[in-house]
């Protein structure tokens, strides 16, 4: 019996198809479970990082190594669940933060007058960490909405991979 060009055309998009549903699954757990790219977008990581930088994340060493002070991650946004942001580790579980108390907006807009600084000491919770961005002036982070929850820890910048001048390990 002859097989017609319709079975061959057949033959072929079927392999197509197998072929790009095991590529996406593949693709799809590398970026879910071993790591991603990651834009970045805001002045908050300023001098470290910069708008428009593309960082390499990882997500695997959390199974073996502890989050330290001074590591940078992505994390989802403790306010907004549909944002994500970059912030470094300042303290992790049973450390002491000491930090200036940060004046709510509102009050800063409202009141245009000195007031005395208040420096607030604490202990970090266990199974929670303590974020900043580097840039303090322009950063909201565990200053405004306290510890985050290690769950909320999304992964672990590897290094900066652009722009290419500014390569680094991070």
């Amino acid at each position: 019996m002859k097989m017609g060009m319709g079975y061959t055309v057949l033959s072929r998009l079927r392999t197509l198809a197998r072929y790009t549903i095991a590529y996406a699954c593949i693709t799809h757990c590398t970026f879910e479970y071993v790591g991603d790219f990651v834009l970045c977008k805001g002045p908050s990581m300023e001098p470290t990082l910069f708008s428009d930088n593309v960082l390499l994340t990882e997500r695997l060493s959390k199974y073996w190594r502890k989050y330290q002070s001074g590591d940078i991650i992505i994390a989802v946004s403790p306010v907004n669940a549909s944002q994500y942001i970059c912030k470094r580790i300042v303290a992790v579980s049973g450390e002491k933060i000491t930090t200036l108390k940060p004046t709510p907006i509102e009050a800063e807009t409202a009141a245009k007058q000195l007031t005395e600084v208040k420096m607030v000491t604490d202990y970090v919770p266990h199974g929670c960490v303590w974020i900043e961005g580097d840039n303090k002036s322009n950063s909201s982070d565990s200053r405004y909405y306290g510890p985050i929850p290690l769950g909320l820890i999304r992964s672990r910048v590897v290094c900066r991979i652009w722009p290419l001048s500014e390569l680094t390990g991070l």
